[in-house]
């Protein structure tokens, strides 16, 4: 399979922040524990061998329980058990519960964090490393994960149960999913790939009853030959190793005073920061509720509600429902370390811009901060697709490009007449040089009077030049017309498509080749911006 890499710089599609981290900028180092390259997983081996044996024993209790009712794959079943053995490590990447996944990078996530922990075990025989996925089952962002996209059209759960603004979306009933499958049943067609996925639908939301179980269902489909093993953190077993954070969250508030400090250096840096901690980054979780908790002169409330506690009380709950109390996105990374062997946690842009930001915190809290590797990115085409581009003589680096941009420079290539005005412009900026000069050695109160002449001239060929271009444009319309198809196919809604579009879309036309070519393909130390051409050797 031919592939293509191009810088992430090059795409003009990543962070300043990310691109910094990614070239190991001086002003990041003291950000992150170690940058992501195989020999400094040593150190992090050894550092992390220090989790608490206990600790795993209640991982793999409340691994085993959540796969009781699953077929598990003999991969996926030795990743579980070998989480019993010190010398046994992990690799996580966490997502969203999006419907039917969501978006493509949704598997880039995944095959990344797999291909990981191969590497690793290449390089280091001696341990064993086992992928995880992370299911964010207490998050309530509804809006974000209720639809996928599918050639073009948004499939959306429109029939959602009445909670789901409030209550955490790993708990909510998949009731009211028919009516998606219905649809996309019609929309995925015929053949042997279509009526895998067309089952995988059904028996994942039609044969579940909540959301979280619905996705363990899909990803385990999906990945339980490479042994991926899927973590639903919200237990009461898992909750209670993390107590004692939790009880220093709500009494001492320390998340908030240690990211505030770090907020503020990578904002002094120029750097946007991606998450702005609160005085108390813990939520109440309870009867179909999830709502932040504040504290007010000492006594803790439950915003937008009549509970409340007394500071005796709430550390009373805390003690015998720690199940109730869920981390938000700047306590959750403390939570998984806390409960996992991780060495290192592969996430997106954003992801990696808000484990930034926490450094301080563990080290306040005295636990041990992992590796942050961002994940694969890809943009996956047909032979088809790839054969118009060569056809176009557009470059893959040249797709991303915005569309004007592209546009214009192929019409300023292809034209039979030169549309670039820029040796006029620049004879035209010495001739005024010259009128400079005279005004200089004569009367200095015609410098304004020369530079609005030059000011005037220079956009009245800006203007002829731009009037050619529409020219030529109109001209070239069939040209021009292709080109936009192109890159409107590759890049669906102006945006990278593996943000736009679902796996679906691709698995239906080249059904379980996508995943092995992902999994062959996709190099997750590897920082650069993939290109896979399906549909060639």
């Amino acid at each position: 399979m031919p592939t293509e890499c191009i810088p992430y710089k090059e795409t003009n599609y990543f962070t300043d922040l990310t691109l910094d981290y990614l070239a190991e900028k001086e002003e990041l180092k003291s950000f992150y524990n170690r940058f992501p390259n195989l020999e400094n997983f040593k150190a992090q081996i050894e550092e992390k061998s220090s989790f608490p044996q206990e600790n795993r024993k209640v991982l793999v209790n409340a691994l085993q329980e959540q796969y009781s009712g699953l077929e598990i794959s003999e991969a996926t079943q030795k990743n579980i058990k070998a989480l019993e053995n010190e010398e046994t490590f992990t690799v996580v990447t966490g997502h969203q519960l999006n419907l039917f996944t969501g978006p493509l990078y949704f598997l880039y996530k995944i095959v990344s964090t797999i291909n990981l922990t191969q590497k690793l075990k290449e390089k280091y025989p001696e341990n064993n490393f086992v992928p995880i996925y992370w299911m964010a089952t207490e998050d309530h962002d509804f809006e974000e994960i209720n639809f996928f996209n599918l050639n073009g059209k948004k499939f959306q759960w429109a029939n959602a149960p009445e909670n789901a603004e409030r209550d955490a979306v790993g708990n909510l009933s998949t009731h009211g999913l028919e009516d998606v499958f219905k649809l996309f049943s019609a929309e995925i067609g015929g053949g042997k790939d279509a009526e895998f996925l067309k089952e995988l639908f059904k028996k994942a939301y039609l044969e579940h009853d909540n959301l979280a179980e619905a996705t363990l269902f899909v990803a385990n489909e999906l990945f339980k030959e490479e042994g991926l093993v899927i973590l639903d953190a919200q237990q009461k077993s898992l909750k209670e190793l993390f107590i004692p954070y939790a009880k220093n969250e709500l009494l001492e508030q320390i998340s908030h005073k240690t990211t505030t400090k770090t907020a503020e250096k990578l904002n002094d840096l120029g750097y946007n920061v991606q998450v702005n901690p609160r005085e108390i980054n813990l939520f109440y979780l309870n009867n179909g509720l999830r709502e932040r908790i504040i504290e007010r002169d000492g006594e803790y409330f439950v915003h937008e509600t009549e509970i409340k506690f007394t500071k005796a009380e709430i550390l009373e709950e805390l003690q015998h429902f720690p199940e109730r109390f869920s981390p938000n996105v700047m306590l959750r990374p403390l939570y998984q370390e806390v409960i996992l062997p991780n060495l290192c946690y592969i996430g997106g842009s954003g992801e990696i811009a808000y484990w930034l930001e926490l450094k301080e915190y563990f080290a306040a809290e005295n636990v041990i901060f992992p590796v942050l590797l961002l994940r694969n990115s890809a943009m996956i085409q047909s032979e088809k697709l790839d054969e118009k581009r060569r056809k176009l003589n557009i470059s893959n680096k040249e797709l991303f490009l915005k569309q004007h941009e592209l546009i214009n420079r192929k019409v300023r290539q292809i034209s039979n007449i030169d549309i670039d005005f820029s040796k006029q412009k620049e004879h035209l900026v010495k001739q005024f040089q010259q009128m400079y000069d005279l005004a200089e050695q004569t009367d200095k109160s015609f410098i304004g009077a020369v530079k609005a002449q030059e000011v005037k001239q220079l956009k009245g060929l800006n203007n002829l030049e731009k009037r050619l271009l529409k020219a030529q444009k109109r001209k070239l319309e069939d040209e021009v017309s292709r080109i936009a198809e192109l890159q409107n196919e590759l890049f669906p809604n102006k945006a990278l498509q593996e943000r736009q579009t679902n796996f679906s879309e691709i698995y239906a036309e080249y059904g379980p080749e996508l995943i092995s070519v992902l999994l062959k393909e996709l190099d997750p130390l590897q920082a650069e911006f993939k290109i896979l051409t399906f549909g060639k050797e």
